[in-house]
């Protein structure tokens, strides 16, 4: 039974917020026992809660023998009330590592309020518990401070998200989540209905359509931290249920999307980390990005950029570069400085990395006085190997990493391998957030597997106004009014200008390789809502899950959602997904294989 204490007293103050200033004071606290001295007379209590910790001391002096004797029962994790007076701790006895460390409570009033069993792991900020077993007990896990501040983070990135976008005159508007399945992308969650049989739901990948139907009913400027669902395989930045930060704006430019976001980008920065995010933004185009970095989602924090060395090896008498060259393929390089000399061994492992990009080989030269030390070198002029040099701004002690091949397997090795090396070589710099918008995308991509066209993005992306008439004479030359913005070599969103006229929307199905049977089946209201004086539109959605990993530094965003799925798609602490009996596959006109 509780005593009278905790009956009728309130918390006042929370552990984390005491500091000398309250020295004298009377308070009240309720958390849970981080860790416990028990000296006999003394016994001293680190007290928890979310907002830090704080020593509480048992002195038989100031606390009855009953609670005294009581508070010999204490252990790791039991969750404590207790009253007592704020003290100052002798200055030699601070603890400089606690925010709380000046001060300590003088305990006159104790109840345990409940006892812990003894735990699988003690929820410490570092720990060496695996990651399954937190996953199984996640609320043990939520009590570790690191945890513990993510999602206090990520609280206060959402409301800073709504208050800005409110004040730039957005109105918050939820979409289904039961909505229709529709071609293109990952594939849908499918939700079986009851009340018609044999027909289905989709969980929504985003509200990609709903956001447009509301720029058709007027609603001129929408947003919504929404939940979506892809069914696709997993890694440590994706979860198969994901937050987005969608938003859609009436009669804009890509200018004015861009300003808004570089308006809100500084100001969740600032709000959550106090850190300022200087604007504009660089930009770089597709075209650009993938010529310097190989990748569409470049790392900017470091140099290592690719170069071109194809119009210098064309015609030399080494045949894999000549032979490349004449078959319209491309030779480029990466400069890996002499920081680190590479080993025989590690510039083996790094070939073995490109490989699994589709390159056939790694070639390396490492730059001496007065030439190469390479097995190519031999093949090559000296002209040749003084002009790669220059190009490469190579200085002697560095070595040369250079892979030939069609463009698509060059530039995704590199950037790759890029991105490794700089890791590596430890050349990334730390607590550095570096923005770049990617602009001019391609509108399609030719699958060779499907055999047609694919959206670059989505089927409702608008293409360039220039190129408008290439949609039926050479659709891979269009380029998308759409662009994306990526922080430290992540992706961290995407948008574009919409299609606001049915005739050109039913191009692109086309190209798509959509039937007019097929697009009407699929996206028969939205081409119908395209008749009803559609206005200009466009918009932007953020991996909002994304975005927190990267402010948190965490190395999964796992680490910053309140219950993950593993990589498996499932949730250990409940069991999901899990079988279900009979008399509900019954109802849903369903059985199993």
């Amino acid at each position: 039974m509780f005593s009278d204490f905790i009956t009728h007293t309130k918390r006042t103050h929370y552990c984390g917020d005491l500091n000398e200033t309250h020295a004298g004071a009377d308070v009240v606290l309720m958390g849970w026992v981080e860790r416990r001295r028990d000296l006999g007379n003394l016994i001293f209590v680190n007290l928890r809660d979310r907002t830090g910790v704080v020593q509480v001391v048992f002195n038989p002096e100031t606390i009855d023998a009953a609670m005294h004797e009581r508070a010999h029962r204490i252990r790791n994790e039991f969750v404590l009330a207790l009253a007592g007076r704020v003290v100052l701790r002798p200055a030699d006895m601070a603890n400089p590592s606690l925010k709380t460390g000046k001060i300590e409570v003088s305990i006159t009033e104790l109840d345990i309020l409940n006892e812990s069993s003894p735990l699988p792991f003690l929820p410490e900020s570092e720990t060496d518990t695996s990651e399954s077993t937190r996953l199984t007990y996640r609320y043990l896990d939520l009590r570790r401070k690191d945890i513990q501040q993510n999602l206090m983070l990520r609280s206060t990135v959402a409301l800073e998200t709504r208050r800005y976008l409110q004040e730039a005159g957005f109105i918050e508007v939820e979409t289904p989540v039961l909505t229709k399945s529709t071609p293109e992308g990952a594939r849908d969650y499918l939700v079986p209905s009851r009340i018609n049989p044999g027909t289905f739901y989709a969980l929504p990948q985003s509200p990609q359509i709903f956001k447009q139907l509301l720029m058709i009913s007027g609603f001129d400027r929408y947003f919504q931290i929404v939940k979506c669902f892809r069914d696709e395989d997993l890694r440590a930045d994706r979860q198969p249920e994901f937050t987005q930060i969608d938003m859609e704006m009436s009669f804009v430019s890509e200018e004015d999307i861009i300003t808004i976001i570089e308006g809100l980008m500084p100001h969740i920065f600032k709000m959550g980390l106090d850190r300022e995010i200087e604007t504009p933004f660089p930009r770089l185009t597709y075209g650009e990005a993938i010529d310097r970095y190989g990748l569409d989602n470049p790392d900017t924090r470091f140099s290592l950029e690719l170069k071109d060395l194809t119009g210098i090896v064309k015609d030399s008498g080494f045949k894999v570069f000549s032979d490349t060259a004449a078959q319209g393929g491309l030779i480029k390089a990466i400069n890996a400085g002499s920081k680190q000399t590479l080993s025989r061994k590690e510039l083996d492992g790094l070939s073995d990395f490109v490989g699994d990009y589709g390159a056939k080989g790694l070639i390396w030269a490492k730059v001496k006085e007065g030439g190469w030390a390479s097995s190519i070198a031999k093949f090559l002029t000296t002209e040749e190997i003084e002009a790669i040099n220059s190009t490469m701004e190579a200085s002697t002690g560095d070595t040369l990493l250079i892979i030939a091949g069609t463009p698509g397997v060059v530039n995704s090795s590199l950037g790759n391998l890029r991105n490794h090396l700089a890791r590596k070589l430890d050349v990334i710099p730390g607590d550095t957030f570096s923005f770049v918008w990617i602009t001019e995308f391609p509108m399609f991509d030719y699958s060779e597997t499907e055999g047609r066209y694919m959206s670059t993005h989505h089927p409702f992306t608008s293409p360039a106004i220039e190129d408008l008439s290439l949609l039926t004479s050479d659709p891979g030359r269009v380029r998308a009014r759409a662009y994306d913005l990526v922080l430290n070599g992540s992706e961290i969103g995407g948008g574009s200008i919409r299609i606001h006229r049915r005739e050109i929307q039913s191009l692109v199905f086309d190209v798509l390789g959509l039937s007019e049977k097929e697009s009407k089946e699929k996206f028969g209201f939205l081409l119908e809502a395209l008749e009803y004086g559609t206005p200009p539109h466009g918009g932007i959605a953020f991996g909002f899950d994304r975005i927190i990993a990267i402010m948190t530094g965490a190395e999964s965003i796992r680490d910053i959602i309140a219950f993950p799925k593993t990589n498996r798609a499932s949730c250990l602490l409940t069991g999901a997904p899990s079988p279900v009996d009979d008399e509900q596959l019954k109802e849903l006109s369903l059985k199993t294989l």
